[in-house]
């Protein structure tokens, strides 16, 4: 087994330099006041402990594509500023230069470390990513839903190791070795058994410092997720479950708790460094989180969290009313979470009042610093082994195409993946679809005309389309009535999807207005729903194009779940490859579309 991140820590902390703290930019602020500096930190009565987070990194090993590898900074006179960042590199360098001087450090992460991953992590199924979590020196981590995305045997073998039960081991003598850290399943139970799949909780120990970890992922997981990888399990309640171990680690002696929470909230601001307890705390953030941090029990004394890709480093009043921190550091290693907690030796607990929290910020994970070069050697490694599969063209644009960047409810990069579902399903014998319909979700990256590799500006290869698309989901038409077609646009905007609306990239042909100015289902104009120019008939069958995902119903879309007459065609990354090279060439780059399909009032 690897060596416990303890061991691997204990010859690299020192005293944090002015650089760092410089980096924090107006998200940081002073140390508390008292903390301990580190020489009187085994003899005074409080200590300070250093806790580094991050969330979603979703197997980014070298840096984001496009708008994915940004992040946004408010810079002092109000103006933002859009910093490159991200990449596996650049994080392990970020986390190793802010440990030093932390003689208590530990470094946790909220879920969805894997899963929608580039082809670099995903063709050998993550392992390349947990190898590069082991070192950089993550402790402890939740799961999240993405950790499903193979199913509930993948993510023990992603835990306790050994090789593919299908591809078998990659490299000649090498075993995979599983991860050197505990994935936390607190509120994902066997149906049979009663029992949590992984470990419900972890204690972390440091020179007679206990801090406790309950990790948990959103109850909702089974809607977002295909059901055949969930099959046997539960998911419970989030605030319950996190209450319930937190006493179980209080009658064991640990009074610090830390919950890692894969789900999380919306911030106020884009900027990863905004204000978010101005004009008061809690105000600069809503949505599942914020009722979540309201009910966690008060023996919890920070929340780490993740699942919407969003920044934030917030305060809200637990149950008690004392502040609490609630943290988010993005998506894909662009930014970490510095946030000091101050253990009390004789309590036992973390030291918490109602003016001052734990101090937590945001910090950008900057690609001008040096690489770690053991990240360089491994991300070297793995794209050797890649480079067959991954270098291979399969078309050309003429400029950026943008996918989950994309500031409209219609982006770009959505309606060619949907013209591409169409296209791979519409003739006779291959389903005979009208129309075809894709998650936003599903859309993990922009298509770059910059070249990342040595194949130069504007030719997109098979590892950059597989960044896109990576789930490899079955494509699948259906029956549907218009009547059934109109319920499922209308559930972009209602139930679970209310909050933060899932508006479907819709193929060529397809048009309709989108009045946010509403509410509820009034917000799809019915009388606008148009297919090539004539109206949406209620009572007319219309062979609809989508991924298995969407056809069971996921991400809040029951109105496609019991559908007839179901065709499975190829993979969606099949069609959009095969899109790709049938519309493009050196000469004749495909252009980027208008997104002109849905019209959107606000």
């Amino acid at each position: 087994m690897p060596a416990t991140p303890q061991r691997r820590r204990a010859v690299r902390r020192l005293t944090i330099g002015a650089a760092v703290l410089a980096a924090a930019g107006l998200a940081a602020g002073a140390l508390p006041a008292g903390a301990d500096t580190g020489r009187g930190a085994r003899t005074g009565r409080t200590v300070d402990v250093q806790l580094l987070s991050f969330n979603d990194f979703h197997g980014n090993l070298e840096p984001p594509q496009g708008s994915s590898g940004t992040v946004e900074e408010l810079q002092a006179d109000g103006s933002k500023k859009s910093v490159p960042a991200g990449g596996a590199e650049y994080l392990a360098q970020s986390l190793r230069t802010a440990r030093k001087g932390h003689p208590y450090s530990v470094t946790a992460a909220a879920g969805d470390l894997v899963g929608a991953s580039p082809l670099l992590s995903g063709l050998f199924h993550d392992e390349p990513t947990v190898e590069a979590m082991n070192k950089l020196g993550l402790d402890v981590t939740s799961v999240g839903n993405h950790e499903f995305d193979e199913g509930r045997k993948e993510l023990t073998r992603l835990q306790k190791g050994g090789c593919h039960p299908k591809d078998g081991c990659y490299e000649d003598g090498k075993k995979f070795r599983g991860a050197g850290f505990p994935y936390l399943t607190a509120n994902v139970t066997d149906e049979k058994t009663g029992k949590p799949l992984l470990k419900p909780y972890s204690v972390w120990k440091h020179k007679g410092v206990k801090i406790g970890f309950i990790g948990v992922t959103l109850e909702g997981t089974p809607d977002i997720v295909n059901a055949e990888g969930i099959k046997g399990l539960k998911f419970h309640d989030e605030v319950e479950t996190i209450n319930k171990y937190a006493k179980v680690l209080n009658r064991q002696g640990v009074k610090s708790v830390v919950a890692l929470i894969h789900e999380g909230g919306m911030p106020a601001s884009t900027s990863y460094n905004y204000n978010c307890d101005s004009p008061g705390p809690g105000d600069g953030i809503s949505g599942p989180i914020t009722e979540i941090a309201k009910h966690v029990t008060s023996k919890v004394d920070a929340l780490v969290t993740g699942h919407t890709h969003q920044a934030y480093a917030c305060t809200i009043p637990d149950p008690s009313g004392r502040p609490r921190t609630v943290t988010s550091a993005a998506s894909y290693g662009k930014l970490y979470t510095d946030t000091t907690l101050t253990y009390d030796r004789r309590t036992r607990d973390i030291v918490r009042t109602t003016v001052k929290a734990p101090h937590a910020a945001n910090h950008v994970v900057d690609r001008t610093q040096p690489k770690a070069a053991d990240m360089t050697s491994l991300i070297t490694r793995w794209n050797k082994l890649a480079a067959p599969v991954a270098g291979r063209p399969v078309g050309h644009i003429s400029a950026d195409i943008a996918g989950r960047g994309a500031n409209a409810p219609e982006s770009p990069l959505g309606d060619v993946i949907s013209d591409a579902q169409l296209e791979a399903t519409k003739a006779d014998g291959k389903g005979g679809a009208q129309l075809a319909l894709m998650n936003p979700g599903g859309i993990r990256s922009d298509l770059a005309f910059k070249a990342s590799g040595p194949e130069g500006d504007g030719v997109v290869t098979y590892g950059e389309a597989f960044t896109v698309q990576p789930f490899t989901n079955m494509m699948n038409v259906i029956d549907l009535t218009g009547a059934q077609l109109l319920s499922g646009l209308q559930q972009q905007v209602i139930g679970p999807n209310a909050a933060s609306p899932k508006i479907l990239q819709v193929s060529k042909g397809l048009t309709y207005t989108l009045d946010m100015t509403k509410s509820g289902a009034d917000r799809v104009v019915k009388d606008s729903v148009k297919l090539n120019g004539e109206p949406l008939d209620p009572a007319k069958t219309y062979r609809v194009a989508m991924n298995e995902f969407l056809a069971g119903g996921g991400d809040g879309f029951p109105a496609f779940k019991d559908a007839k007459n179901k065709y499975v065609g190829p993979s969606d990354l099949d069609a959009f490859t095969a899109y790709l090279t049938a519309h493009s060439s050196a000469d004749k780059p495909l252009t980027p579309p208008k997104a002109d399909r849905i019209t959107v009032v606000k």
